[in-house]
């Protein structure tokens, strides 16, 4: 089992610094390097405080200089909304930068709410078009002169300059549904699958979906498959430390829902969550529920749930650190992870 640490930039009010948020995404990567996570991974989000990252190339590019052997995944690019050309010559950058260190993880998109600002309105449900079409032309660029003519991508010959540091660099599938894992098995890329405030159940769900991909692509090698999760670790001597994360789980989703909603129009990046009230009577949000179904729990409590995971075939577990808190209730799970979670898969 590999570990992974998931980061952003996340500002719920203006009494933090963008600035200071940027150092402590910093510190909290170099300490998953130090403690042995394989991978940090930033996605990319627009015109929103609550996940700050226009672009993660620029962090990742940082992080880069002063990390040493931590792998930098951008993860993920929203296809619809960046140029395959454009793709392969930052992500090739980034390869070359870090020493071939570079993975990219391609998705389709989700917030209408973005794809009113930076695909002209294009419904969020037609993003797949796109990503389907650039991950072949990513992989052209990336091996020399190539010329499309797609339904979405036109451009005459060009090619990814620089090349990557690697000729076949690793790529990553946001996937949920049955044909995006298709997808990603079929063309050789490996799949990345966030339960949200699902349960385990999903995670066996989503695993079958991917041994179904396998099993349909039988000439293909294996992908990897990794498992995305809010993640709030407390000690035994906290015995109602899980309150601490359920809640701010709880408030995380309910923005999710206010941006996902896309039906109030945010002041200067900013959206008040949904209200509690919305969700009283919706299981999912109750507090011990989302301390059973996100990865919240004491040490032991999710060591064992992860070697259930391994168990499943899982190969990377991605510790998800969005989640409202401050920086110092995160600094103080992601320790105590790294502590007495990640020894038990050494």
């Amino acid at each position: 089992m590999k570990f992974s640490l998931f980061v952003h930039m996340e500002r719920w009010d203006e009494q933090v610094s963008h600035r200071q948020l940027f150092e402590d995404l910093t510190e909290l990567t170099l300490m998953a390097e130090h403690g042995g996570f394989s991978t940090v991974w930033i996605g990319e989000h627009h015109a929103m405080e609550y996940t700050i990252s226009p672009s993660p190339m620029p962090l990742l590019a940082y992080l880069a200089a002063r990390t040493d052997k931590i792998r930098l995944g951008a993860g993920t690019i929203i296809a619809p909304f960046w140029n395959p050309i454009r793709v392969a010559g930052e992500c090739a950058l980034l390869d070359v930068i870090s020493n071939g260190r570079m993975e990219v993880g391609l998705a389709r998109g989700a917030y209408q709410f973005e794809f009113d600002r930076m695909a002209g309105g294009m419904p969020a449900t037609d993003g797949g078009k796109a990503l389907r079409e650039m991950v072949p032309v990513v992989r052209k660029l990336w091996e020399g002169d190539y010329a499309h003519e797609g339904e979405v991508y036109k451009f005459p010959t060009s090619t990814s300059v620089p090349k990557p540091f690697n000729a076949t660099p690793p790529m990553w599938i946001a996937a949920r549904d049955p044909d995006s894992h298709n997808f990603a098995v079929a063309n050789g890329c490996n799949v990345m699958v966030t339960p949200l405030m699902k349960g385990d159940e999903e995670v066996l769900d989503l695993k079958n979906k991917f041994q179904a991909a396998l099993d349909n692509n039988p000439d293909v090698p294996r992908p990897q498959l990794m498992v995305l999760r809010h993640t709030h670790v407390h000690s035994p001597s906290e015995p109602d430390g899980w309150k601490i994360g359920a809640q701010a789980i709880s408030r995380f989703y309910r923005t999710f829902d206010a941006w996902f909603g896309n039906k109030t129009t945010p002041v200067n990046g900013f959206l008040e969550p949904s209200p509690e009230s919305k969700f009283a009577e919706v299981p999912a949000f109750q507090l011990d529920n989302i301390r059973k179904n996100t990865m919240i729990g004491t040490p032991q409590e999710i060591i064992a749930r992860i070697k259930y995971y391994q168990e499943l075939g899982v190969d990377e577990f991605s510790f998800w650190c969005d989640n409202s808190l401050p920086h110092a209730e995160k600094k103080k799970s992601l320790e105590l992870f790294i502590k007495e979670v990640v020894p038990a898969f050494a």
